[in-house]
């Protein structure tokens, strides 16, 4: 037994030696995973922080002017310009130099000093629709607000509060979620290229004539690719609860259990793409065949009850929809283990079986 374990010992102690011996390669394993962090935390948001309109005032009133000091008095919209026609709408819109165009009609002041229903027509550049959703809700609320100032208000009013959200802030939704999906893309390729690297050099073969077993290979292959993922989560995590100020709700214990069957499953794959493949080239194709798919089954831009019945049959052989979940409800919400030890279930058994097929492809797989 002891033999069994210093073999093991000995081929993950050359395993992180072949990975972090050269600065660059520590580098590149690490650095990622803090610069897509603070990408995706600044650059990856749906909030509305800055949103160009341009004006036609064909009612010059005072109601035109105190609804355009609303919007300006935000500090989101931003008059680009005051058009003197409908025809320029056009313009501004396809140009994209408008998120919005706001349209008073001339008898604006008219109807509403006659106690009628007076509209106000905004016309939205739906290439980005998320954006131009968020902005057409702003205008509506700021409009709304408007005819309370009239004496117009209905009779019943909506008053929302969001759960684990309250500032209805879309990094809370998605910087949790890059904790496993950043720590996967370089877990995944690790993993994928750590046997076909030694194919390739020739190597591998030798360590197959060796006392070492399929399992042994196997733990020895994993174990480093797993430590590295753990610490590219940690990176991410102190990132979102240190730099961006996002507080966490659940146990770190609980997190960290998650993301270590997580990433065991990630590994698993990768492995299996890794056992299969004879050069570096083809198990990085195969990777980058396999994120893509991985990244939109997640639920991480898109719920998963919204996709199509087969495609959520499809997500349960993904680990990173079970990953995200988990990262997210014990981050957020708080959830116990109790409440999320459902997903551990499709992850243990994306496991259970990747890892033995790795193992066996280790010897049966031909060169």
């Amino acid at each position: 037994m002891w033999t069994w374990i210093t073999r093991t010992l000995a081929l993950i102690r050359k395993e992180m030696l072949a990975l972090l011996k050269d600065p660059s390669s520590r580098t590149l394993l690490f650095a990622p995973a803090l610069m897509q962090a603070l990408l995706f935390g600044y650059g990856a948001t749906y909030d509305l922080t800055n949103a160009p309109f341009a004006v036609l005032d064909q009612s010059r009133s005072a109601e035109s002017r105190e609804i355009l000091a609303r919007l300006e008095g935000t500090g989101v919209f931003r008059r680009i310009a005051t058009l003197d026609s409908s025809s320029q709408i056009a313009d501004q819109i396809d140009s994209g130099a408008a998120l919005l165009v706001i349209s008073f009609p001339a008898d604006l002041a008219d109807e509403l000093a006659a106690g009628r229903a007076a509209s106000v027509q905004v016309i939205l550049d739906g290439r980005n629709s998320a954006t131009a959703g968020a902005a057409a809700a702003q205008v509506s609320a700021i409009i709304a607000a408007y005819d309370q100032h009239l004496g117009a208000a209905p009779p019943v009013t909506v008053v929302r509060r969001a759960w684990f959200n309250p500032n209805y802030e879309s990094r809370w939704n998605l910087m949790p979620a890059m904790i496993a999906s950043l720590s996967m893309l370089q877990t995944l390729m690790l993993a994928a290229l750590s046997v076909a690297r030694e194919r390739e050099q020739g190597t591998f073969d030798q360590l197959l004539v060796t006392p070492l077993t399929p399992t042994q290979i196997l733990i020895g292959k994993a174990l480093p690719a797993i430590i590295v993922g753990l610490v590219q989560s940690t990176i991410i995590f102190l990132i979102i609860l240190l730099w961006f100020r996002i507080p966490m709700a659940g146990s770190v214990w609980l997190l960290y259990l998650g993301l270590l069957v997580f990433t065991t499953a990630s590994v698993g794959i990768g492995l299996s793409i890794s056992a299969v493949s004879l050069t570096m080239q083809q198990a990085m194709l195969y990777t980058f065949m396999l994120i893509m798919p991985l990244m939109l089954l997640s639920g991480l831009l898109t719920p998963v009850r919204n996709m199509p019945w087969i495609l959520q049959m499809a997500t349960w052989a993904n680990p990173l929809r079970f990953g995200i979940d988990t990262v997210r409800r014990v981050y957020l919400e708080g959830a116990t283990l109790a409440d999320v030890a459902p997903n551990f279930l499709p992850l243990l058994a994306v496991a259970a079986v990747t890892l033995p097929l790795a193992a066996w492809l280790f010897r049966n797989r031909l060169s």
